[in-house]
């Protein structure tokens, strides 16, 4: 096993995080402003896009990693049948759920039932499809509606932190069902979709329009919190959450309600509101 891997396993995942959450909130401007100047450079972030364009404009590094972008610099796609892409990164997998499981990477996959925290929940994706997208340090961080939905239930599932970069994927077994997340399940105009924000290591952040900072804390058993009843729908392309830090979108779908493309590839860039698939 390689050291890079090896190391996920020893280290202090939930401590780092912490100790990171409380870093990357620190307004001190000679620290905030090196941190940010730090990111900008090493992954060419392109700010031209972002409400704020320099860093002495950000409170503190999170404000900058979760930035608002210019009106219109993201616009969904206008067909009806467009199902949309709920961030800007890249496919790390995405096609056909095969009997419930869902490829993580070349000799890793996982079940639907172990990424969503229960046999029951998993039933209606067991013949759908996926679509995994990771957001790098560079990329936009706020996730938003593939479809239009009304918010049934979040599920908090508690796990450890390990990296969702290329190398942890390719190496981790299960990672993204072993990771802490939070699972949100939405009933569309055709069916039930779930959208699933994953934490990592040190950008396990997550918080959503409808609850605020929902990860940390970190939780001990599985959380859920039922929202039926509540009249909580977006609409499709809406903001619905956003990593306080980077890491990884998961959609499933049923098959009644719709499809991911299968000439999405690997690797392949995607922003918020490009078509990924269709929706009957």
């Amino acid at each position: 096993m390689k050291p890079s891997v090896l190391v996920q396993y020893v280290l202090p995942h939930r401590f780092l995080s912490r100790l990171v959450y409380w870093a990357t909130r620190w307004t001190f401007k000679p620290w905030k402003n090196f941190l940010i100047g730090q990111i900008v450079r090493r992954y060419d972030v392109d700010l031209s896009q972002a409400q704020k364009k320099s860093p002495d404009d950000f409170e503190h590094f999170n404000a900058f990693f979760t930035r608002l972008l210019e009106p219109g610099a993201r616009t969904p796609d206008a067909a009806p049948d467009a199902l949309l892409c709920p961030a800007d990164g890249r496919v790390s997998q995405s096609g056909p759920i095969r009997d419930g499981r869902i490829f993580q990477a070349k000799g890793q996959d996982y079940t639907a039932a172990e990424l969503l925290g229960a046999d029951l929940d998993a039933v209606p994706y067991r013949d759908g499809s996926f679509v995994t997208v990771y957001l790098s340090p560079r990329d936009y961080h706020r996730a938003h509606m593939p479809l239009a939905g009304t918010l049934v239930e979040t599920v908090h599932v508690p796990g450890r932190l390990f990296s969702v970069a290329p190398f942890a994927v390719e190496s981790v077994p299960r990672l993204f069902a072993r990771n802490e997340r939070l699972v949100c399940h939405f009933q569309g105009e055709h069916g039930p979709f779930v959208v699933v924000m994953v934490g990592a290591m040190l950008v396990s952040s997550v918080s959503t329009v409808w609850g605020g900072l929902e990860i940390p804390r970190y939780a001990s058993r599985i959380v859920r919190k039922d929202y039926r009843g509540k009249g909580i729908r977006l609409e499709r392309f809406a903001e619905m959450a956003r990593f306080n830090m980077g890491s990884t979108v998961i959609v499933l779908l049923p098959a009644s309600v719709g499809a991911v493309d299968p000439g999405l590839a690997p690797q392949q860039a995607v922003v918020v509101g490009e078509r990924i698939g269709r929706a009957p």
